[in-house]
């Protein structure tokens, strides 16, 4: 970590870079304020100079306390020559002038100033002035509490909407995007204000869990302020190279995966705090959140828009828990309860172990994934630490820096939000749905596209391997072992194999050329994979960077997917088995059957369907029903004739049955082999 290896002590540094500056602005004080103003003023140090924590080139906030605006006026020059001195001495001064007063009001329009007064400290000047806001600020802090709290938690939201939401980004501004400085100290202030009465404002409080994200934020910074010889907070691949080098870290991305692991804790705890107050002083969300607690059920109950466990000791004999408590999250959206949090982290042991021996527990992952939340359940799987347990093969990505210039984040982050952007398709509707969302409410198992959207990118924590290769090889590992049936095994494949495909295709070829239509209708072989791998190719460009999926980029997609539609429904007619040996066996039953039953059949398949082909032979016709997960297939084999299709329909109709799925074979010699689920 680099908290063990900088170069200097940081929370030192910056009281020792205070202390110099305290220095400076006495002696200017002294020499232009001091008789002239220094009777009925005050000169207070506010925001991080109020808190001592001045970095190299940071902004040295002063706020002159007056008894009213005619003192100022009247030493308007006093005070332009005290600026000037400090501005000279290569100060960055930040200034304003109010009355105790206007210190006590709340501004709407200027937050700042009330939350930087937080963190006042006297510099110099006339202490009775100062002892007034002292005796107003309290009644105040405690007064307006709730809007203080309210105004910091929009501005904290809207500072976080600019990042996305999320602190994952290979070139992170540490100071203001989420999990950073802005949000250690949002912690503290929030804090504060609560805990502030009528007569004594409360002394800040450091949260101790987040001392090691604190000293690494604050060594960061000042590493980044040398570095640029200025105001500087964006952690850019040349500063990660510079900070690594100064630090003895060694590699950058091991600095950054310190960095990353230090500010999701940052901002964990600034969630929780902010939706803590955010439902305190919220009457409607009160309301909200008691019709939620309805939700409750045998294992979980919800409190203040929380899940807790119902029975937490039950986590300690059955683990099996956790995917009941997921798809709980997946199907209602409901965040989980610190408390639920720390059971789980403080069982992960127990709970890797359990999962590290080979269970079926696909079934239960399966129904996860087609929740409307599935999003939500494996980002508080994964911040839990449950995700990596249950595939320990995430845990290469975990943070994982891939210097890229097009990519916003790490793999891991990556992976989220692909996934989020395909969840979220396929809960668009109504007008606004686009094409995309319609073609993922086509998809028979969308399960198995967020399946492979887990699994396409965990190659490239294998960096002595192409990640394509290494994703195949980990995601067949974890398969087996949750006892994934060999047909689904077979379509997270095809994807993870093929998930650059279209992507390269749009970037290298050209999409109007015959041919190209033709290689990635070979390379899908059905409409249904087609379907697929669109989708997980607009998911997964989509979470390279906010812009990446550009209204140009999604109809360029769409466009191919069309052209290889188009080649692949007219293969059915032009591309037939001319003969048996196709197949290298000689049967003239799969004559004339279109070429794509050869991709789209297995070898076991095909001797199925030849057996009930010689049924047919002497029954008229060959019929197998199996069960497949939820629903039933059935297997026909028959001479063709008229309305053959419609009588199938109306004897599974008058018993009750729908037809999810149909696909129907023809041979040259009038035999017709139908599939229906």
């Amino acid at each position: 970590m680099i908290a063990e290896k900088q170069l200097f002590d940081p929370e030192r540094a910056l009281e020792e870079r205070t202390a110099e500056v305290d220095t400076r602005v006495s002696s200017a004080w002294e020499q232009h304020l001091a008789l002239t103003i220094g009777d009925s003023a005050a000169l207070l140090a506010v925001g991080g100079y109020g808190r001592r924590q001045l970095f190299p080139y940071s902004d040295v906030d002063l706020l002159l306390l007056v008894a009213g605006e005619k003192s100022a006026s009247a030493n308007k020059e006093s005070i332009s020559r005290f600026l000037q001195v400090l501005w000279d001495a290569g100060l960055r001064v930040s200034h304003s002038v109010r009355t105790p007063g206007e210190c006590s009001e709340l501004h709407d329009q200027n937050i700042e100033l009330n939350v930087s007064l937080l963190d006042q400290r006297f510099l110099a000047g006339d202490r009775t002035i100062y002892g007034v806001l002292l005796e107003k600020l309290p009644r105040f802090i405690h007064s307006q509490r709730d809007g203080l709290v309210r105004h910091l938690a929009l501005k904290a939201r809207e500072r976080q909407a600019q990042y996305g939401g999320t602190f994952y980004h290979l070139e992170p501004n540490i100071k203001e995007a989420p999990g950073g400085l802005r949000d250690l100290q949002l912690v503290a202030w929030i804090s504060q204000i609560v805990n502030t009465t009528a007569s004594t404002l409360a002394p800040a409080e450091r949260a101790p869990e987040l001392a090691d994200a604190r000293r690494l934020l604050f060594a960061l910074r000042g590493y980044l302020h040398h570095h640029a010889k200025r105001d500087s907070n964006v952690l850019t691949f040349d500063a990660q190279e510079w900070v690594a080098e100064q630090t003895g870290v060694g590699e950058p991305g091991d600095l950054m995966r310190d960095y990353f692991r230090n500010a999701r804790a940052v901002d964990r705890s600034t969630m929780r705090a902010l939706e803590m107050q955010e439902a305190r002083t919220s009457s409607l969300f009160a309301q909200f959140r008691d019709w939620r607690s309805r939700l409750s059920n045998a294992d979980f109950t919800v409190v203040r828009e929380r899940v807790y466990f119902r029975s937490p000791q039950q986590l300690e004999a059955e683990p099996d828990l956790l995917l009941r408590l997921l798809e709980f999250v997946a199907r209602h959206g409901i965040r989980l309860s610190l408390e639920a949090e720390q059971r789980i982290e403080n069982r992960l042991p127990v709970i890797r172990e359990h999962f590290s021996g080979s269970r079926p527990i696909w079934p239960a992952l399966r129904k996860m994934l087609l929740l409307p939340h599935a999003s939500t359940a494996l980002r508080s799987a994964y911040e839990t630490g449950v995700l990596r347990a249950i595939f320990p093969e995430m845990e290469d990505i975990d943070c994982l820096v891939i210097r890229d210039f097009y990519h916003r984040y790490t793999v891991d982050e990556h992976t989220l939000v692909a996934i989020q952007t395909f969840t979220q398709l396929r809960q668009s509707k109504g007008t606004g749905a686009t094409t995309f969302a319609g073609l993922a409410s086509e998809l028979e198992q969308p399960a198995l596209l967020v399946y492979a959207l887990l699994f396409h990118d965990v190659g490239k924590g294998s960096p002595d391997e192409g990640h394509v290769d290494a994703s195949l090889r980990i995601a067949d590992g974890a398969m087996e072992r949750i006892q994934m049936p060999d047909a689904d095994r077979e379509t997270v494949r095809f994807l993870i194999r093929s998930h650059l495909e279209m992507s390269a295709t749009m970037n290298s070829r050209d999409m109007f050329d015959p041919a190209t239509a033709q290689y990635l209708a070979h390379k899908t072989g059905t409409v249904e994979a087609l379907k697929y791998l669109t989708l997980l190719t607009y998911a997964d460009i989509s979470a390279v960077n906010p812009t990446a999926m550009s209204a140009w980029r999604a109809e360029q997609l769409w466009q191919l997917y069309l052209l290889v539609y188009n080649e692949l429904t007219r293969e059915l007619e032009t591309e037939r088995i001319a003969s048996a040996d196709a197949i290298e066996a000689s049967d003239v039953f799969l004559e004339g059957f279109p070429t794509r039953y050869l991709r789209t059949h297995s070898r076991a398949d095909i001797e199925r369907h030849k057996l009930l082909e010689q049924d047919s032979r002497a029954r008229k016709v060959g019929v197998e029903i199996e069960k497949t997960g939820a629903a039933y297939r059935l297997t026909l084999v028959t001479g063709d004739r008229p309305f053959l299709f419609a009588s199938v329909a109306g004897t599974l109709s008058s018993f009750g049955l729908n037809i999810l799925k149909a696909e129907a074979f023809a041979n040259r010699h009038g035999t017709v082999l139908d599939t229906s689920d």
